[in-house]
């Protein structure tokens, strides 16, 4: 719906056994739900599918299951690449379609419709920071996640321990869901194992981050279930499935949010407007009824989240794949739009 990656299909899935394909990632971006935006970022999605491999392995290596099968059409291991990958090859498994009708959506459908090897149709959201732009914010008070404060500051606040958060995946606008409800829309996948997933997940990221000069502020997965086992499906642990921080600067996806946030206010604010006025009337698809169309970035925004890509890539996987400044110098360049 959102997505900035293509996507190949080598054998489909059935109802009983995984297929094989994969993601070919693109320079396109994506920020508000709004899909491919009108212009690219250069060697953004190169850096993307080389962060995604390596974490990746990363998690194999320590035991947690994921669809992932290597990089490139031969499916090989991010070592053996020459250079940075834009495909990934993966397992694959059923994606039913979720109807939507009289202003609601049927996961019943969807699971009628999912066999036994499917997609499970969450996010599960991790948080070891509130930063700024955080959607946490705007839903909870600081004392209802054990912060001794009355308001939120100006700068990205520490939690005592990470929170897992569930919200929909294939809804037109993202929904946060209670307990109870991420157990239903998830199916056959218990929400305990999702939970448990994502925190060693979150775990493993920010010891990675943590020992590269990062700061992991929290981050989503997506899974699967098949054979009865929860595995860690999409892209895992790049700047635009995490916020990272480094030297106190945001190195994500966020950077190119608060941008059009600062400077395009009209047009987020028609995003906020066209997304509200879709739940009033009971439609799924709220992109039609934005009455803003969104501006391109300059050259030299581009630019600089180019050069944040490339270079947090290379700081992150620890190997020059990209011809990028050094990382303080990206991440300074950045702090300065």
């Amino acid at each position: 719906m959102t997505s900035v990656k293509e996507f190949r299909v080598e054998r489909a899935p059935t109802d009983a056994a995984p297929g094989v394909g994969s993601f070919v990632f693109t320079d396109d971006y994506s920020v508000f739900d709004w899909g491919k935006m009108p212009d690219e970022i250069p060697g953004k999605g190169a850096s993307l599918c080389t962060m995604g491999s390596f974490n990746f392995e990363l998690l194999e290596d320590e035991g947690v299951p994921t669809h992932y099968r290597g990089v490139g059409p031969d499916a090989t291991p991010l070592a053996e690449a020459e250079g940075p990958p834009r495909e990934l090859a993966i397992d694959l498994v059923n994606v039913p379609d979720l109807p939507f009708a009289d202003g609601a959506y049927d996961y019943d459908a969807f699971h009628a419709n999912a066999g036994s090897n499917y997609i499970v149709p969450l996010e599960i959201v991790f948080r070891n920071t509130v930063p700024v732009g955080s959607s946490l914010r705007k839903r909870i008070e600081p004392r209802d996640v054990a912060l001794d404060r009355d308001e939120w500051p100006d700068e990205a606040v520490p939690l005592p321990g990470p929170i897992v958060e569930f919200s929909t995946k294939y809804e037109e606008q993202d929904r946060y869901l209670t307990r109870e409800e991420a157990d239903a829309v998830a199916g056959a996948a218990d929400v305990d194992d999702l939970e448990a997933v994502a925190l060693r997940v979150n775990e493993l990221l920010t010891e990675r981050a943590a020992g590269t000069g990062f700061v992991h502020e929290d981050g989503k997965i997506e899974c699967l279930y098949a054979d009865g086992e929860v595995r860690i499906a999409d892209v895992v642990g790049t700047f635009d499935e995490n916020r990272f921080a480094y030297d106190g600067q945001e190195v994500s996806k966020e950077v190119v949010r608060q941008y059009y946030k600062r400077e395009h206010p009209e047009w987020v604010d028609a995003v906020g407007e066209a997304k509200a006025r879709a739940d009033c009337e009971g439609v799924a698809d709220w992109r039609p009824l934005c009455e803003v169309e969104p501006p391109e970035l300059p050259a030299d925004v581009v630019e600089a989240a180019a050069d944040m890509y490339a270079a947090g890539a290379n700081a992150y996987t620890g190997r020059d794949w990209f011809d990028a400044p050094d990382l303080a110098d990206a991440v300074d360049r950045v702090r300065g739009l």
